[in-house]
């Protein structure tokens, strides 16, 4: 009969012949024991089947290996992305990622960081809700933990922030527009979930008075992360009631564009630039499906390997450190205008 499993570390080191402050010193650092008994170990690993909890292990650790990631909405292609790659580079890095999702709502991110607090982590990435965030339990949190914030803002929070700069996002995407065509009208949602979505908004009120245009801002009703239902809602209303105030759209972000771009096949209406198109439509994020929308849309792409790589990097330092820097760092990075059909 095949021997019961291996389960706790006190029983590996039992079975195997070796005393626990041997076997919890292998799993610390393999390099710390000497060759003989790292082979020892090794085979005993192999024979008996046993996998160590290394979050258990990590309990008793001053300073743990794993770091934390907290998005507001992992269904979200856009912070899907993102996510996995800042996870291969922690990774890279000897770290381990723990993943976490908020689901758009206060009392989940809340949680995630109570969880967190409990595993130890050497430090926590996190994109914030933002506007329904419970801004004083993440700088609680961050007075604890290295804490890096990316995607959105809040203010004096957190290590750093890393994040696309949203006013080269709009400048890129009205400069394009109103040198090609039309000045945009802005689709965006009267409540945004995301703060970066105000910050767009005084960026292209800006753009437009720069060009000598009046802004023209479409606010459509709607809460929550449900963004491609909310656009395609509000577009349809005004598709078929009053109408858009020009016939160039610049969307707040892809997932409200894909909605409207749902409506304005629903109401007959030919989007892109050729014979016969009703509308132009751009938007901003470059969204994982933003290519494979009918027609493809034109964007502003984030830099997503970048933002990425700037948080874990920043993250990292603040860890090596030991300490809160006096001054809390900010790195806006500029996005990318991404010519589509749509445009």
């Amino acid at each position: 009969m095949r021997p019961r499993r291996v389960r706790t570390m006190e029983e590996f080191a039992t079975r195997s012949g070796l005393s626990r402050p041997t076997v919890s010193k292998y799993f610390q650092d393999p390099a710390s024991v000497r060759a003989s008994t790292r082979q020892r170990i090794e085979a005993a690993l192999e024979e008996l089947d046993y996998r160590p909890n290394i979050y258990a292990m990590n309990q008793n650790r001053r300073l743990t290996k794993n770091v934390g990631v907290v998005v507001p909405l992992l269904a979200d292609p856009f912070f899907s992305e993102i996510a996995r790659t800042i996870e291969r580079l922690c990774i890279a890095a000897g770290f381990r990622p723990i993943l976490l999702s908020s689901n758009g709502e206060t009392a989940q991110e809340r949680e995630n960081l109570q969880t967190l607090l409990s595993l130890k982590p050497a430090g926590v990435l996190i994109a914030p809700l933002g506007r329904i965030s419970d801004v004083a339990a993440i700088e609680a949190f961050a007075a604890e933990v290295p804490t890096v914030l990316f995607d959105s803002a809040l203010d004096v929070v957190g290590t750093a922030f890393i994040g696309s700069d949203n006013k080269s996002f709009v400048d890129q995407t009205v400069d394009y527009l109103c040198e090609t065509g039309s000045a945009p009208c802005l689709f965006e949602m009267r409540t945004p979930a995301n703060p970066n979505a105000g910050k767009r908004r005084l960026a292209y009120v800006a753009a437009m008075e720069r060009h000598g245009f009046d802004p023209m801002i479409v606010a459509i009703e709607g809460t929550g992360w449900d963004f491609e239902r909310i656009g395609r809602d509000g577009a349809d209303a005004i598709f078929s009631g009053p109408g858009l105030p020009a016939n160039t759209v610049l969307c707040s972000n892809d997932r409200l564009a894909i909605g409207l771009l749902s409506a304005a096949y629903a109401n007959g209406l030919r989007v892109g630039r050729g014979e016969g198109c009703a509308l132009r439509v751009a938007s901003m994020d470059d969204h994982p499906f933003a290519r494979f929308t009918c027609p493809a849309l034109t964007t502003a792409a984030h830099d997503y390997e970048a933002v990425a790589s700037e948080s874990v990097e920043t993250l990292l330092s603040a860890i090596e450190a030991g300490e809160t820097p006096s001054t809390r760092e900010e790195i806006l990075i500029p996005a990318r205008l991404v010519l589509r059909a749509s445009a």
